[in-house]
């Protein structure tokens, strides 16, 4: 992907996506499952694309497990997986500073069991208290029971100067119930209390791209993931294709409005996206008809400041990559303002 280009339109591919690529490296939340149970169709089509020979890497920003849960609750799922498989924000950051700090240093540690094992796995102490001299705070998600006495222990930490370190920033996090607050909710109440801000290691930022690289070797990888300013941007970032799904937190007129660095490079219903081509979004052609897009027998364009669509095709989601083009092209390398709702309601969104 040349990041310099701005990117209009989703792309097609005539061969199937499993196919292309040699590595799907796959979000979890919001892809995989949500709040513990698989998303309809992800186990089979997972299944699939793993026996035509494609390796699946499962990325996540969520620091609470460690690897080893997070291969067995998938395999519970019915996604066989190792924790080899597994790369988490927790090591991302473990690793960011333990190329801070000696070997030893203490740190306190705000989140769950992934992080700590992390961290131990980078020959750093983690500790328990802003009391116990630590060299630096780490902080990610600790789950729905999170004590708020963890975060004051940050808060001391922090406030006195301590180096402070985030697995990542997501704001919310999918779950089976709805949308919860994520580790970047915890992380504001410490900016808010400190003044200060953290070191950020996760998704979309370079250090978890690099951490994912060097564990698993993917020469041509494809991002998968249901958001579009950790997953996609991710992407953006390291150069590299993506496939959002709309399982999880991205919908469809958050999509239409996404600027350059959140225009995924196809656009799918869920993961069964990967086994199939990808229908081209086309122009409909002549000078009359250059802001008009064509896909699966729907045609879009920007009339009057709102999004129209036309025809009946037989796939909503190829009415929604046809309104992708004429918003993402009327929108150029700024966010789309065009009214979305007629559209969508068409397409059942």
């Amino acid at each position: 992907m040349n990041q310099t280009a701005v990117r209009t339109r989703p792309e097609g591919s005539q061969r199937p996506l499993n196919e292309v690529y040699d590595t799907a490296l796959l979000d979890l939340d919001g892809v995989v499952y949500a709040g513990g149970e698989a998303i309809d169709h992800a186990v089979e089509a997972l299944g699939t694309a793993r026996d035509d020979g494609m390796r699946l890497a499962y990325v996540t920003n969520n620091a609470l497990r460690t690897p080893q849960a997070v291969a067995e609750h998938l395999t519970r799922l019915g996604v066989p997986a190792e924790p080899d498989d597994v790369i988490t924000s927790a090591q991302a950051v473990a690793r960011l500073i333990a190329e801070q700090l000696p070997s030893g240093a203490r740190v306190l540690v705000i989140g769950g069991e992934g992080l700590r094992v992390a961290l131990r796995e980078r020959g750093l102490t983690p500790v328990e208290s802003a009391d116990d001299d630590p060299a630096a705070v780490a902080q990610g998600y600790g789950g729905p029971d999170l004590p708020w006495s963890r975060l004051m222990e940050a808060g001391f930490a922090v406030g006195r100067g301590v180096p402070w370190f985030a697995s990542n920033t997501d704001l919310t996090i999918p779950s089976g119930r709805g949308i919860a607050p994520g580790n970047g909710a915890a992380v504001e109440v410490v900016r808010i209390v400190t003044g200060a801000s953290p070191q950020v290691a996760g998704k979309p930022l370079p250090p978890m791209h690099r951490e994912t690289i060097l564990r698993t070797g993917a020469r041509r990888p494809l991002v998968v993931g249901d958001r579009l300013d950790t997953d996609i941007e991710g992407a953006y970032a390291g150069e590299v294709d993506s496939l959002l799904v709309l399982t999880g937190v991205t919908d469809a007129a958050q999509l239409l409005a996404a600027g350059p660095e959140h225009r995924p490079t196809y656009v799918d219903r869920d993961l069964r996206g990967l086994l199939g081509s990808q229908p081209a979004v086309e122009s409909a052609g002549g000078a009359e008809a250059r802001d008009t897009f064509r896909c699966g027998g729907w045609t879009a364009r920007v009339r009057d400041g709102a999004l129209l669509l036309e025809g009946e095709g037989k796939e909503p989601v190829d009415g929604l990559r046809a309104l992708c083009a004429a918003a993402w092209t009327a929108a150029g390398d700024g966010v789309s303002s065009a009214g979305t709702g007629k559209a969508l309601a068409r397409l059942g969104w």
